[in-house]
């Protein structure tokens, strides 16, 4: 390290002594001061040359010169050298040359460590030269005929031998002068007679001589810790290096200052301050962030809480208009029910038609009047009847005065109900006021109860041969064949052979252990479908891997089933829900990416209203469904919001794996009702069922029993079941619930044995077989054996099955749903993360909390220091920082990773959640480093910037938020919490050992946030600390000019661990 430091010092102080003697002619004892500050400005312009080929690593490339002037702009002060020339006349002779300036430095460090004494050389040796000018402090002219025949050989220099000037040092071991650069402190030194030591340096006179005049200057000039006393002293600042002043009241001046600094508050500081304390503007800043981020939360939950609010009184408007234009319509029906009445009775040949004569031809232009024919009130002035129909108008007549909610109905009263809906479904013609909140929610609103009435005592099988109800959804019809599943070599599902029908609801039910769920699994294409061949080929050496056989046909074509998994809604059996979201967001949240991008906003609104409506949610729509920790809604209710995220996509195959699980009777029937209403818009539904009671039982349209082993027993329609069981011999006992007795002839071991009223000696191994040959499929290989022993026992009978499936004509094509681009759910993304994180404002708040302690303790323990440029308190930094944004960043994708993989299922973006994730973590990027430098920073008061700083900072917590993604997506929680613990340390120790390989350390993060801490605190020690400035960075082989160079750096591996995180997020999935 001592030769790198040589190397960098020697370009730092090259003269040219040939070039010098070459241009000029010998300087006589007389030279004058101009001639002196020429000689000091060729010096200086040879080393500018010599920085800028050979010198890279400490010296700032763009500001070579400014760097230069303000170490050895000597010439600024002339009086100093009007001063040396009188006293010693002949000063240009007596300046070192290029080989003396290489001689000192080269000797100046052994082993890394400041020689006391340099090598004997020609002029200073204890042989045959030891001139008076080869002690500390003293300096000799050069020969007259001092002309070195070889470049690296030393002048001679033994004549006249005089006390160095004050400004410039002289080393003991050499004859020549070097001037102090800036910053330092070099006065002519006095002797103390009692030690003999010349003050303030710490060098001996020569033994026996006791005066002053012989002490010159300083010796030498090496680094702070070497040689402190050369450095102008804190509280103190030398205009020029044999001048020094005291800083004065309101004012603070460093080790190593030209001039004094201002105090930010000038009372705070005294005379002779060494460091300003700017602790108040820390807590000042930190209050201020605190406030700033307390009024930015306050703000964002008002305003959230305002459009809520306002939300619910245009919902509950419209909400009131719409049930007031259906007590209308009802009315105006009750008293054209009783007009028609009335009119057949006083009429005999009165029909309801209306009359077509043509004498009332001319009238046709005419205002038609509710009642088809004129009564007069002497006809009928005892009838009842017309009491109660002027009753019923007056009635009306006055709510339509009053109240002027029906102002979207027929501007008259007496227009009938399809003019209230041709007038909602027009909602469009009125222009943009139309679609103000409360229009919209009217429109919905009036939808709902439109379809309320369409969908009342209609079959499916009736929609296509009725009007009332047209069809928008494509209808699937899934048909699956020999179904099998095999993990690991054991067959654990099938064969299986069906279909599931448009239109119709089926129940899938079973023991437990029967593969329902992976039934639903397989059809949906959950299971083994999502997973690469790669994941599948790592599995397979572990001998995990899953095998599927048999085929899967969409509408009678062989595709697969992932490519519809836009209109396919899989609703788990846990209950995977937002829990820091309200039950309305949850829902708006699916609609928005997952229904039609072109669909208007209201008829959005209407299914969001529409599915809120049907399970029963309105009474907790703006409650937080809440999660473990913090309690929100019940588990029905949360069940319920579960089904509502796929019902809100307007699915054409629904699946729903236990839908009743943990809900009552009521809520239960309230959930069936829905599904039903779903199927008559042709929707396919199919449900995993654990023994439902008999009304909910009766709700479905199809069932599907599973044996153990995943083996079908029957499929088929639930109003023949019990037909089927009963031909063979397993007919359900009176007051037991069938589900009940067909669960427990699936089981073994259970009270009600089959076998007590069985009259075919079947069991329960023979059901799947039985049922294999009713419906005349393929017998698998694997139950041959089984066949001929029933056949050879008797057991089987020609059986067939008679019963066929309701075939209904609709069309095959689909069109493919265009939902949402990654822009559009980007946005949606991002308003929910957003939400997530105010409403976990308290987290946000104790990271940064630990932030702020975690600067001040550091702050106060690891004080920087000017002799190491503050570098351990760097490294304390580089480690907190890492520890605690790992952390942090490891809540972004841990905690909601079910419900991330329940999205990407069902075709959402994983790119949009990804960078919706990272861009509102940009936020916590910027303000991390403010709250903990507003304390670490102030703390200390370091020479660089607070700019330079906090941007380092950035950079940090960019790159260490990133590593957490990495640890976050990939491993569990525990795990990534004890690499981003461990991590940090090992890193920086790594990168910090001067033992460990260049390669290694460039690769460890730690090491380029160090170096960019530690450049832009070097570029600020300039002058006197040059050296110092040069031994630290070579020692930590840091580069001065690789500030910008470090920063891209941090950025660059935070961008690579994102991007390694998001391929991870996408390729595998966590258990």
């Amino acid at each position: 390290m001592s030769q790198n430091i040589v190397l960098i010092i020697l370009s730092l102080f090259v003269y040219d002594c040939e070039s010098q003697m070459s241009e000029a002619p010998q300087v006589s004892l007389a030279l004058s001061a101009m001639n002196l500050e020429d000689d000091l400005q060729r010096l200086a312009n040879q080393i500018v040359l010599n920085i800028a080929n050979s010198s890279n690593r400490c010296i700032i490339e763009k500001h070579l010169d400014k760097d230069w002037n303000e170490t050895f702009e000597l010439w600024s002060n002339m009086s100093l050298l009007n001063n040396c020339i009188q006293e010693l006349g002949d000063v240009g002779m007596r300046l070192c040359s290029k080989e003396e300036i290489k001689f000192y430095f080269k000797n100046l460090y052994v082993d890394g460590q400041l020689s006391k004494f340099l090598k004997p050389n020609i002029n200073c040796n204890s042989t045959t030269s030891w001139v008076p000018g080869c002690n500390a402090g003293w300096a000799c002219a050069r020969d007259d005929d001092s002309m070195p025949t070889n470049h690296d050989e030393l002048p001679k220099r033994t004549r006249d031998s005089k006390a160095c000037c004050a400004g410039f040092f002289c080393p003991s071991g050499i004859t020549c002068m070097i001037p102090c650069p800036l910053g330092a402190y070099c006065p002519a030194a006095k002797v103390n007679i009692s030690t003999s030591i010349c003050e303030p340096y710490d060098y001996q006179i020569a033994p026996g001589n006791k005066s002053n005049q012989l002490c010159g200057s300083a010796d030498k000039w090496a680094d702070v810790s070497s040689t402190e006393s050369i450095f102008c002293p804190p509280g103190f600042y030398c205009p020029n290096t044999n001048e020094k002043l005291n800083c004065t009241k309101g004012h603070f001046c460093r080790m190593g200052s030209t001039t004094w600094s201002n105090c930010l508050f000038r009372g705070h500081c005294d005379p002779n301050e060494k460091k300003e304390n700017i602790l108040l503007v820390g807590v000042l800043l930190m209050v201020a962030l605190c406030v700033l981020l307390l009024i930015m939360y306050s703000f964002t939950g008002l305003l959230l809480n305002f459009r809520e609010r306002r939300e619910a009184k245009s919902r509950e408007k419209a909400f009131k208009m719409v049930k007031e234009r259906k007590k209308t319509r009802d009315k105006w029906r009750k008293a054209l029910k009783l007009a028609m009445k009335s009119l057949a009775q006083h009429s005999p040949n009165f029909s309801g038609a209306r009359p077509t004569s043509s004498s009332e031809d001319h009238k046709s232009d005419e205002p038609k009047p509710l009642l088809m024919h004129p009564i007069e009130l002497s006809e009928v002035s005892t009838s009842t009847n017309i009491y109660k129909i002027s009753e019923i108008i007056e009635e009306e007549t006055e709510e339509n005065n009053n109240n002027n909610t029906t102002s979207n109905t027929s501007n008259n009263n007496s227009n009938n109900i399809s003019s209230i809906t041709n007038n909602t479904n027009n909602k469009g013609k009125e222009g943009k006021h139309n679609r103000t909140r409360t229009k919209i929610f009217e429109y919905a609103y009036g939808k709902i109860e439109m379809e309320k009435e369409e969908v009342e005592n209609i079959k499916f099988s009736e929609v296509f041969c009725s009007k009332k109800i047209k069809i928008t959804r494509p209808l699937l019809e899934v048909h699956f064949k020999k179904l099998t599943l095999t993990l690991g070599g054991n067959k654990i599902l099938g064969p299986i052979t069906g279909k599931f029908v448009p239109g119709r609801v089926t129940a899938v039910m079973g023991p437990s252990g029967a593969g329902k769920t992976t039934f639903l699994n397989v059809v949906a294409g959950v299971t083994s479908a999502g997973k690469s061949s790669f994941l599948n080929a790592v599995e397979g050496i572990f001998g995990n891997a899953c095998e599927l056989t048999g085929s899967v046909l969409v509408n009678g074509k062989l595709e697969n089933i992932r490519s519809y998994k836009k209109i396919i809604g899989f609703v788990p059996q846990d209950d995977i829900v937002h829990g820091d979201l309200t039950v309305e967001e949850n829902l708006w949240f699916s609609a928005r990416c997952r229904l039609p991008a072109k669909m208007p906003k209201e008829d959005k609104v209407m299914v969001v209203e529409r599915v809120i409506e049907s399970l029963g949610l309105q009474g907790i729509r703006n409650c937080r469904v809440g999660t473990v920790e913090n309690r929100g809604i019940s588990g029905g209710q949360r069940k319920r919001v579960n089904i509502g995220l796929e019902m809100v996509i307007e699915p054409s195959l629904l699946i729903l794996d236990e839908p009743t699980s943990g809900l009552d009777s009521a809520a239960s029937s309230l959930l069936l009702k829905a599904l039903r209403s779903e199927a008559l818009q042709g929707v396919n539904i199919v449900a995993v069922i654990h023994q439902p009671s008999y009304g909910l039982y009766k709700m479905f349209d199809e069932l599907i029993l599973l044996a153990k082993g995943g083996i079908t027993v029957y499929h088929g329609s639930i109003e023949n079941v019990e037909a089927y069981f009963s031909m063979l011999g397993m007919n359900v006992p009176d007051r037991m619930n069938p589900p009940d007795y067909f669960i427990d002839i699936l089981t073994e071991g259970t009270n009600h044995n089959p076998n007590t009223s069985n009259t075919n000696n079947v069991n329960i191994n023979h059901l799947p077989l039985i049922w294999i040959l009713y419906n005349r499929y393929e017998v698998p290989n694997d139950m041959q054996a089984q066949r001929a022993e029933m056949e050879a026992s008797g057991i089987l009978r020609s059986v067939s099955n008679d019963e066929r499936w309701e075939e209904i004509q609709y069309p095959h094509d689909v069109e493919f749903r265009k939902t949402p681009g990654i822009i559009m759910q980007y946005r949606y993304y991002l308003g929910r993360v957003v939400k997530q994180r105010l409403r976990d404002a308290k987290g946000q708040a104790i990271d940064y909390l630990i932030l702020g302690l975690a600067g001040t303790c550091l702050g106060m323990i690891a004080r920087l220091s000017d002799t190491n440029f503050g570098i351990p308190g760097y490294i304390y930094t580089i480690i907190a920082i890492s520890l605690l944004c790992k952390i942090a960043s490891l809540r972004s994708f841990s905690q909601d990773h079910l419900q991330f993989w329940r999205e990407r299922q069902s075709g959402m973006s994983s790119l949009a959640y990804f960078l919706s994730k990272d861009t509102v973590d940009h936020f916590s990027t910027l303000v991390k480093p403010l709250i903990y430098l507003s304390m670490f920073y102030f703390f200390n008061n370091p020479r660089s910037t607070f700019a330079d700083n906090y941007m380092v900072m950035v950079a940090l917590v960019y790159c260490v938020t990133g590593v957490g993604y990495t640890f976050a997506i990939c491993f569990q929680l525990g795990s990534a919490q004890l690499w981003s613990a461990l991590l940090p340390v090992v890193l920086t120790l790594l990168s910090t050992q001067q033992s460990t390989p260049q390669i290694l350390a460039n690769l460890c993060y730690p090491k380029w946030a160090l170096e960019a801490f530690v450049i832009a605190n070097a570029r600020m020690y300039t002058g006197v600390w040059l050296i110092t400035r040069c031994a630290i960075l070579l020692k930590s082989n840091f580069n001065i000019n690789n500030w910008g160079r470090c920063i891209g750096v941090l950025f660059g591996y935070g961008l690579c661990f994102r991007i390694i995180a998001f391929v991870f997020l996408v390729l595998f999935h966590k258990k």
